[in-house]
């Protein structure tokens, strides 16, 4: 089965990229600007680059978090992508006062290291999960991705914890509560690996499709 992604567009995001690779592995990508452009969605998509507070104005404004929330409650899954990832939290350092969607409890926080920030390049990921984000064992152990960042989440729990990766200090490189996931690189332009990052992920969606029909 092809399925439906609605992948949310407000304007602060890697959203052609985003909706290549997800088209370029069988899905049927749909722009959504508002909720009414997600109807009939199997998954939601949220990227994004850019400055948190701006982020949330914006999606607020497009009514674009009662979506995601709705999404949730459905038992829909939710993937966040970089910035769309740290949105995913409650607040972040980087914007105080603004709430941020509150779908896994904690906070993003900058990066609290000696190197240059913001991060930006090739790193190795520790998984500490199943499908459908950690690779299988076959999978290469130098395989890496693309992080561009100076910010991070701190989930509340440390079970909300996906994945790791170090610089300057081990930090959130991936989370998720139930069907609600986020990584902090960017699985669209982490070539091999991060296309297989996102087939795990789709492959995981058809599954909860077929179950549910």
């Amino acid at each position: 089965m092809t399925p439906r992604v609605a992948v949310l567009d407000y304007e602060m995001s890697n959203l052609r990229s985003a909706t290549k690779a997800l088209e370029r592995l069988g899905a049927r990508a749909v722009v959504a600007r508002r909720p009414a452009d997600a109807a009939g969605a199997d998954a939601v998509v949220l990227p994004g680059v850019g400055h948190f507070g701006e982020a949330m104005r914006r999606i607020r404004s497009q009514g674009l978090h009662g979506l995601v929330a709705d999404a949730r409650d459905r038992g829909l899954p939710v993937l966040g992508i970089c910035l769309g990832h740290q949105l995913l939290f409650d607040e972040s350092e980087e914007s105080p006062g603004v709430a941020g969607l509150g779908l896994i409890p904690g906070r993003v926080a900058r990066l609290r290291t000696e190197r240059k920030l913001p991060q930006m390049g090739w790193n190795s990921v520790a998984w500490r999960s199943g499908p459908p984000m950690a690779p299988p064992s076959a999978a290469p152990a130098d395989a890496t991705y693309y992080f561009v960042h100076a910010y991070a989440a701190r989930p509340q729990s440390d079970e909300d914890v996906l994945g790791t990766a170090d610089y300057g200090e081990t930090f959130c490189a991936a989370a998720g509560r139930g069907r609600v996931m986020g990584v902090q690189f960017h699985p669209e332009k982490s070539s091999t690996a991060g296309l297989a990052l996102l087939d795990r992920w789709l492959a995981w969606v058809r599954e909860g499709v077929q179950a549910a029909a």
